[in-house]
């Protein structure tokens, strides 16, 4: 065989071989974190209709925020030590690779609404406090409490030295058990617009002005219309500092599979802080999905939503942690 004909037929294996990775792919896509599949409906639905990416991950999120998914994210929920509930939230534009993101946002339920105003209407990237409320308020959003009588419990009984239910104490500190976290959302349509966000209210019993991973580009989430978008979620205050969603689509620019990107960002994490909680979303450009989890008590297996054009619904997938 001719070297020539030899590199041909090595190069076809390696090309076959990455598709059988890939397995088949799917576009328009939506995926998110968790099994919010009310957040997946809302933002599958949007592209359906006709929306862009942008308002399928707005959407999205802002279900969430309204049906306060899971209790961690959105109004009336997870108080800090000082009772109050504020929120965080991060939109991009991989056409344009803008941000709008908030954090510590107060009085303000619809965060994600909020962060996707900072990037149309601003010069910045990231509004945060009091400063962030105001900017919303002379925007058009509406101020109103966002404590609830079940976050006023949380704040009473940890006050008490007690734990919801669910929770466990660590060193004086409420931790919640077999507990989710906010979403991150991807979503991609057939012409190679993407976008991601993300959207919480963070920390149960945080110190006030705490901010994780979930406002901070790169980390809560990136996306690049021309490499793919990657969300994470867990234990924001370890997983910001390697800004895993930014890795993950790095390595997926470099050709490498969504789940293997997943992954490796995660075995980042891992030589550092190996008992870290959380996981990670990716997707390509061509609509092949993965995710990856770090195997740590109560979480073995990570679960997400998908919707794309085979299922044209959002549908529970899973992925065993390592």
């Amino acid at each position: 065989m001719h070297r020539q004909d030899k590199m041909f037929t090595s190069l076809l294996i390696c090309a076959l071989t990455s598709l059988l990775t890939l397995g088949h792919a799917s576009l328009p896509l939506v995926i998110n974190t968790w099994p919010f599949k009310n957040a997946a409906a809302a933002a599958w639905s949007a592209l359906q209709s006709g929306g862009s990416v942008l308002d399928a991950v707005e959407r999205g999120c802002a279900r969430c925020e309204m049906e306060q998914c899971d209790g961690s994210v959105g109004y009336g929920g997870s108080p800090d030590e000082s009772g109050e509930t504020t929120l965080d939230a991060l939109i991009m534009n991989g056409d344009t690779m803008e941000v709008g993101a908030v954090a510590d946002l107060r009085r303000i339920k619809n965060a994600i609404g909020v962060a996707r105003a900072v990037m149309e209407h601003t010069e910045h990237t990231l509004l945060v406090g009091e400063s962030a409320s105001v900017f919303a308020e002379n925007m058009g959003f509406i101020a109103e409490d966002l404590t609830t009588n079940k976050s006023v419990n949380i704040f009473s009984e940890w006050l008490k030295g007690n734990c919801q239910p669910n929770y466990r104490k660590v060193c004086g500190w409420c931790f919640r058990i077999n507990y989710f976290f906010a979403p991150g959302m991807i979503a991609l349509d057939r012409d190679g617009h993407a976008a991601a966000g993300t959207s919480t209210n963070g920390l149960t019993h945080k110190v006030p002005g705490r901010v994780g991973d979930s406002p901070i580009v790169g980390a809560g989430a990136y996306v690049d219309s021309l490499a793919g978008g990657a969300a994470a979620t867990g234990d924001g205050d370890v997983m910001m500092r390697f800004l895993p969603s930014y890795l993950a689509v790095e390595l997926m620019r470099a050709g490498v599979d969504p789940s293997a990107a997943c992954k490796s960002a995660v075995s980042r994490i891992k030589r550092h802080y190996s008992e870290f909680f959380g996981a990670i979303i990716c997707a390509n450009t061509t609509g092949h999905y993965g995710a990856a989890c770090n195997k740590v008590p109560g979480l073995n297996k990570f679960h997400f939503m998908v919707a794309n054009s085979e299922t044209n619904t959002p549908v529970l997938k899973s992925v065993d942690c390592f």
